[in-house]
């Protein structure tokens, strides 16, 4: 190579360089090429002024990490690698131990962040605050004053520092080598009544995953099936505990016909035309790859199914006297069209079947998907304990046990229980009902006077005040979602001159 042609290529290379180090997409580039290259994506939660609040008040993940830093600023580019290390272990839905702690990250070098970092007086780059994630909905660091539970993570400098730190405020042994292998993080203590509160999350992911179901599978092809969606929905939309799941139903109400003119649902997008798949049920968030309350020892065992039936239980206990005979319809039907195990679902479709009188009274429907759920573990019990395919953290009992309603119980022995249906009933209509939703109430009261009505009214409220409305109305819809509450009433005005469409009350 000649002089001249080694001169050349250094310039263009130092040119390259150059550019590289000044563009905005150079950062991504250079952590390309400076790390491992099997994992990539970023894990941390990128939050900014706009996302701030609502992302940690919705979290079911018990703590929260939020770095500041500045995009121009080399320590944080540095710093970054060992950030994603940690976050890789509790964010996403590849997570290996999930929702214990929330890792997120706010660029302060962007000007619609500066108020959101002067609210946490932010003194320097990268600066790393620990807390409850509802500490800081509208709220502000003020780590040095004595009540604050949101402190300054002060030894965090490399990626083991900061997990060091986390194990130490957790009280666990986190290692950055840590594999999924099995669920390890399970709650199996029963008695303590408030892990339901963490259901309500799980209930969001069981929603969200049925209706995944139900698009891949592609299963809404006649009037039938889809008239079973529509009632499914309708009943979604009234009396979800989730009031993400509540908006999102009304929302594909409100475009049903849109989206799937005389019951028949494109799948397929074409022509810039929405689909079904355009209207996630819980948001876009959901869903979120993992369960809480339902989580089991094992990853093949619980999940999606117990999420379903804490569902069904918190659906029950929502509705009035005339509506019960429609939940249960909507209930069965649902689980007659679009629950993909064939076994479970003829067993179910039987127990319908078995039912001749309408229900009259919520109360009946309350206590009968109570002795529902208890044929069917029972059932289960015989198989998985002759085939050793249970769960062995949680094995099927006889619900509610002795230790959390003792009242329940008039006697009992080996062969036979003795209920006492009274109470049954009172226990069943506050574990699935204000114990469901405490922690929404808990998350509320810490927000502004603004997100506190807001969130108290919505998450809480409607989902008790929609009993009075009857199911098939449309102002059960308007209550339950009153963002999207003109155009349900003027969806479901539609629907009454369509005569396929009027057995569907």
């Amino acid at each position: 190579m000649s002089l001249a042609h080694l001169v050349l290529f250094t310039g263009l290379l130092s040119l390259v360089v150059i550019v590289a180090s000044s563009s905005p997409g150079s950062r991504s580039i250079l952590r390309d090429i400076s790390g491992d290259n099997d994992d990539q994506k970023d894990r941390a939660v990128e939050l900014n002024s706009s996302n701030f609040d609502s992302v940690l008040r919705d979290t079911p993940a018990k703590y929260a990490v939020v770095e500041f830093f500045a995009h121009w600023c080399p320590a944080c580019r540095n710093y970054k690698p060992h950030y994603e290390k940690v976050a890789r272990l509790f964010n996403g839905p590849d997570a290996i131990h999930p929702g214990i702690v929330l890792m997120t990250r706010v660029d302060c070098a962007m000007k619609t962040n500066t108020k959101l970092c002067d609210r946490f007086s932010v003194s320097h780059y990268p600066m790393l605050f620990w807390g409850p994630p509802t500490k800081f909905v509208s709220g502000s660091g003020e780590p040095k004053k004595e009540k604050s539970e949101i402190v300054v993570i002060d030894d965090a400098h490399t990626a083991e520092r900061l997990l060091n730190w986390i194990n130490k405020q957790t009280q666990s042994s986190y290692g950055l080598d840590d594999k999924k292998f099995e669920n390890e993080h399970v709650r199996t203590n029963i008695t303590d009544y408030k892990q339901i509160s963490q259901a309500v999350y799980d209930i969001e992911e069981a929603t969200a995953e049925a209706f995944d179901i139900i698009l891949s599978n592609k299963v809404i092809k006649s009037s039938e099936t889809s008239a079973s969606f529509i009632r499914f929905i309708q009943l979604l939309a009234a009396h979800h505990a989730s009031k993400r799941c509540r908006k999102g139903a009304a929302e594909i109400l409100v475009n049903y016909d849109d989206l799937c003119p005389s019951g028949k649902c494109s799948y397929e997008a074409s022509g810039g035309k929405d689909t079904l798949a355009s209207f996630p049920i819980c948001g876009k968030d959901v869903p979120r790859g993992y369960y809480m309350f339902c989580r089991g020892s094992r990853n093949d065992t619980r999940g999606f199914s117990c999420g379903l039936w804490v569902l069904f239980h918190s659906l029950s206990v929502r509705i009035e006297d005339g509506e019960s005979h429609f939940a249960f319809t909507a209930i069965c039907d649902f689980v007659n069209n679009f629950f993909m195990c064939d076994e479970c679902r003829l067993h179910f479709n039987d127990m319908c079947l078995s039912v001749k009188t309408p229900f009259k009274k919520a109360r009946d429907f309350v206590l009968w998907v109570w002795s529902t759920h208890n044929k069917v573990n029972e059932r289960l019990m015989k198989d998985e304990a002759s085939l050793g395919t249970g769960d062995p953290e949680f094995p099927k009992i006889t619900w509610p046990p002795r230790e959390l309603c003792p009242s329940c119980y008039l006697s009992s022995d080996e062969k036979s229980i003795e209920w006492d249906q009274d109470n049954v009933y009172k226990f069943l209509k506050n574990y699935y009902g204000p114990k469901l939703v405490s922690l929404y109430k808990e998350k509320s009261v810490i927000g502004s006077k603004e997100e506190t009505i807001s969130a108290t009214t919505e998450d809480l409220a409607v989902a008790t005040n929609a009993l009075v409305v009857p199911v098939g109305a449309a102002l059960a819809i308007a209550v339950a979602s009153c963002a999207f509450g003109a155009l349900a009433c003027y969806w479901r005005t539609q629907q009454k001159n369509r005569k396929p469409r009027r057995s569907w009350n």
